[in-house]
């Protein structure tokens, strides 16, 4: 439902012209607006009997089915926007992403914090060496548990997930956004995931993983499902030779707040707090998710990659299979 609200917010460049219901053809959570869209039971379908009447499609499937429909569309010249991570691990994404870059399509993944100005302001600080050397990045993000999700919904099943758990569904945002911003690449992993909380599950609600950064730092990245509430808790710290920055994305009556510390170089310390407005915007990621929908449009029309591309979806499930690895393992695993 989120997904059709934010899409609602560009119908001067995207309309919804069919749907393939997918989670048992359930359409518990559609607007009376869509309820007389032509429907189709399968993607094989959509593309057969309904080829005519969309260029691209959303894609919003589990691990399980995401990667082959993805494939699929992309074949028949269709082009994709992919619900994130996409796969349960980087050889999936990769079929997907040889498939994509053959056709030639438009391709965007949703990762929309990509978007978001509190990260690009972050981005651009690292660009322009405000940090010096970057010697540190903590991140943290802990969220609702098992139970406030409902332990018996399919991302906590391992036959439509994938063995797979935090750190596929909701900490490859995280994971996506350390590459963006610091424009660095993951050299090694050490990690432990688990199962934490009080909610048994076949798969792992969380944990810690030391990520070793090319530019010669490290960072962390602490989460899970853990939260007794409806709750999302994301921190990141930043930490260099001649700054350092906290980063609440999540304050609440803000849109987000930068503490920056940097030098003295007299007698005054640089101390700033910048703090960005609220995000009313209705639909699921806000305006980030906005501009997000708009960069794919222009790519579709104009050719050339979106902020998110085939290659950086690859790179976070790469990622992910090594902190899951590591944490089999008992060892740090090299890129």
């Amino acid at each position: 439902m989120g997904w059709r609200e934010s899409l609602r917010q560009v119908f001067d460049a995207v309309e919804i012209t069919a749907l393939v219901p997918a989670f048992d053809k359930g359409t518990t959570s559609l607007e009376q607006r869509y309820t007389d869209l032509p429907r189709f039971e399968t993607v094989e379908a959509l593309i057969r009997d309904g080829g005519d009447l969309f260029d691209g499609a959303l894609v919003c499937l589990p691990n399980n089915t995401g990667p082959k429909a993805v494939i699929q569309l992309a074949q028949a010249g269709k082009h994709v926007l992919l619900e994130k991570p996409g796969a349960a691990n980087a050889a999936d994404a990769q079929r997907m992403a040889e498939a994509v870059r053959k056709a030639g399509v438009a391709f965007q993944a949703g990762y929309m914090w990509r978007y978001e100005e509190g990260a690009n302001r972050l981005r651009d600080m690292v660009a322009d060496g405000s940090f010096g050397k970057l010697i540190s990045l903590e991140m943290t993000w802990t969220t609702s548990n098992v139970f406030r999700r409902d332990p018996g919904h399919y991302l906590f099943d391992p036959k439509d997930s994938g063995p797979v758990g935090f750190f596929n569904w909701l900490g490859c945002h995280h994971l996506d956004l350390l590459s963006y911003v610091t424009e660095q690449s993951v050299t090694g992993v050490t990690a432990r995931v688990g199962n934490f909380g009080d909610t048994p599950i076949d798969m792992e609600d969380g944990g810690s993983a030391i990520l070793d950064l090319s530019g010669g730092g490290l960072a962390t990245f602490t989460g899970g499902y853990w939260h007794p509430r409806w709750l999302n808790d994301i921190q990141w710290n930043l930490r260099g030779t001649q700054r350092w920055v906290h980063w609440d994305p999540s304050r609440t009556g803000t849109g987000g707040v930068l503490e920056i510390h940097g030098p003295q170089p007299q007698f005054m310390a640089m101390e700033e707090t910048f703090e960005l407005p609220p995000d009313d915007t209705p639909g699921y990621g806000g305006k980030a998710m906005i501009a997000l929908l708009h960069d794919w449009v222009h790519c579709a029309h104009e050719g050339g990659d979106c902020r998110n591309t085939p290659e950086s979806m690859v790179a976070v499930l790469e990622t992910i299979d090594r902190i899951y690895e590591s944490s089999r393992s008992g060892r740090r695993v090299e890129a």
